[in-house]
């Protein structure tokens, strides 16, 4: 099992989602679109394409000119019916890689909040071991349309489209399910200015805070992770037999 993760800024460990693929024996192979490394061309050599998160928007080409390759890419492995996860940023990339609008600064949230499943949401592989709402991290300030072809699976008040799925196997989420506690200490000490400026007070309130709502949040992380990681594995299977 191969997978291709696309970074596009420093310091967007995987967490919860490395966890899981760790388990599955997962061979990573990392690709910094931010440091300007090449993307893959195509899906061939991979048997699922993963998209992290990012302080640009989705439709920020002037600054960082492969977001329009980016969102094919995302294409390109959805109609090989490969398996395709797009976190936050990449939630956003694929919304645009499908025609969707891009709604910039248009829907804010940081920490942890509840997010709703959607009747679609409780029969789909993704999220079918949350219930009916979860505990989960955010951290955006930009939201989207739901793409035409698109099913939407998770909502809230602030952010319609929590989650949705575009076919089989390819799915976009605008929380970060993969932050699990040690994620979140991570940028609660490398981005302390910037959580200050938009979330005045949490970094004081912080351990109480966290107590209250991590081990709910990282529970619920780890079942989509490894939801997630299940849909890889199927792909393979229905396209080694539609070969025999």
């Amino acid at each position: 099992m191969r997978v291709a993760i696309v970074e596009n800024m420093k310091n967007t460990p995987l967490g919860a989602l490395g966890a899981a693929l760790k388990e599955a024996g997962a061979e990573l192979e990392w690709f910094r679109a931010w440091d300007g490394e090449a993307l893959p061309k195509d899906a061939a050599s991979h048997d699922a394409l993963v998209v992290l998160g990012g302080e640009q928007n989705a439709r920020d080409d002037e600054t960082h000119p492969y977001l329009p390759e980016l969102a094919q890419l995302m294409r390109r492995f959805t109609q090989a019916d490969k398996a395709v996860l797009g976190i936050c940023l990449g939630s956003q990339i694929l919304a645009r890689a499908y025609e969707a609008e891009n709604l910039i600064g248009a829907a804010r949230e940081f920490g942890w909040k509840t997010v709703g499943v959607t009747e679609e949401g409780k029969t789909d592989p993704l999220l079918s071991d949350v219930g009916d709402d979860f505990t989960i991290f955010e951290w955006h300030s930009d939201t989207f349309t739901l793409p035409a072809e698109a099913v939407r699976l998770a909502t809230n008040s602030t952010a319609t489209n929590q989650a949705y799925r575009i076919g089989r196997a390819t799915y976009g989420t605008q929380f970060h399910f993969e932050a699990n506690a040690a994620v979140v200490e991570g940028w609660r000490t490398e981005f302390e200015t910037t959580i200050e400026r938009i979330e005045p007070g949490w970094l004081e309130r912080y351990p109480e805070i966290a107590a209250k709502h991590a081990p709910a949040a990282e529970t619920a992380g780890m079942a989509i992770a490894r939801a997630w990681v299940r849909t890889i594995g199927v792909g393979a299977e229905q396209r080694e037999e539609a070969v025999l």
